[in-house]
């Protein structure tokens, strides 16, 4: 079984999301269909990078260490790591 670590972007809050699953479609779905109570408010959510995991131990720890990156840090990331860029004009227009 594979875990995604994701991290979603919002238009309207102008903020990034990071989550794990074990169903990414069906958690996108619960996203923007305000089935997540946090993110409810800033839908829709669009998917701008993701990365698989086999353990859910490494899942779990790449989430808590994408989490407590600063917004800047987390552009960082995602360029560096940009083979797991999802929407690469996206990522491009969003501002540090």
């Amino acid at each position: 079984m594979t875990f995604s670590v994701y991290i979603l972007y919002s238009l309207k809050l102008d903020r990034f999301y990071v989550g794990i699953s074990k169903n990414l479609d069906k958690r996108m779905y619960h996203h923007n269909h305000g089935e997540s109570a946090y993110t409810s408010i800033g839908i829709p959510w669009i998917l701008i990078w993701i990365t698989l995991k086999v353990a859910k131990y490494e899942a779990e720890e790449l989430e808590q260490k994408l989490k407590n990156l600063s917004r800047v840090r987390k552009i960082r990331f995602m360029k560096k790591y940009s083979d797991g860029v999802v929407d690469f004009e996206l990522l491009d227009q969003i501002k540090p």
